[in-house]
């Protein structure tokens, strides 16, 4: 099945498919040990994650669309995720931006079963995204609920038909970009997902900021940049979030790229948490 990206004028995106083996570089260890590095990860990121204070980054949220995590990753698991691309086995498909006229690089989507940090990183921070996705939906008029845990959301994306894995790597070079888009893949979609830049700002490149622009109803659009640092992420609005106003919520939307790379060579990994067709 080809896998779609819908972009903010409905159009489909084909994706340069790949081929993925049957086994992911080091078939041994086994797939029990790799459960057991993943279980491992995540009671290590559950650890880091009950330090910040989640109350703050719901404000900005809020205030925002975004709120950034410090040192999510350590350089050497940055350093470790980026060794990863040149891996073709790892990946499920493969997007050259300018052929689809997405901008100007290339992604990677990572096939299943997922690396243990990046499965690990994924299921550690959902449980606390869920309660701002809940009280977002809430004020914007809908009764349905997303469940606490990761795997029994991923369990209403397969039964929709989304069941490919969307975490991807992402890699400019010098004078590449990414446009303003929203990444859905399907009729389910989590409203919240991150990006965790890999290199070195102002070493390993320069430019390259994180762009993010909401468009609010009879009202200019308003847009932001910002530079992230080795590690840090960025946790954003997917398509759409709530504003107070005068007389109750209203929506508004939400697209997010990168600026044009100036020098070097940038490395971000991307956490999507709803399943794509």
């Amino acid at each position: 099945m080809r896998g779609v990206i819908l972009r903010t004028d409905g159009s489909e995106a084909g994706f340069v498919s790949t081929k993925v083996a049957s086994k992911v570089t080091g078939a041994d260890p086994t797939a029990e040990l790799a459960q057991t590095a993943e279980s491992a990860l995540t009671a290590e990121f559950e650890r880091r994650l009950e330090t910040l204070d989640w109350s703050a980054a719901a404000s900005a949220l809020d205030e925002r669309g975004y709120a950034t995590i410090p040192a999510l990753l350590t350089p050497a698991q940055c350093a470790g995720l980026s060794a990863m691309y040149d891996e073709r086995e790892r990946f499920r498909s493969r997007v050259v931006m300018e052929r689809v006229r997405f901008g100007v690089g290339e992604y990677k989507y990572f096939a299943s079963p997922l690396p243990p940090l990046v499965a690990a990183t994924r299921t550690a921070i959902y449980p606390h995204l869920a309660p701002i996705a809940n009280r977002w939906r809430r004020a914007m008029g809908r009764d349905e609920t997303y469940p606490p845990e990761l795997e029994r959301f991923r369990e209403i994306c397969w039964r929709a038909g989304q069941t490919k894995p969307t975490p991807l790597l992402l890699r400019y070079e010098a004078g590449g970009y990414n446009c303003l888009h929203q990444d859905l893949y399907g009729e389910v979609a989590f409203p919240l997902q991150l990006t965790c830049l890999l290199s070195r700002t102002g070493h390993d490149f320069s430019g390259g900021e994180f762009l993010l622009v909401e468009n609010r109803p009879r009202v200019q659009s308003r847009g932001e940049a910002v530079v992230l640092e080795q590690g840090e992420a960025i946790i954003f609005a997917t398509s759409e979030r709530p504003i107070a106003g005068s007389r109750g919520h209203y929506r508004v939307t939400m697209r997010h790229g990168v600026s044009r790379v100036r020098h070097g060579r940038r490395l971000s990994l991307g956490i999507i948490f709803h399943d794509a067709k």
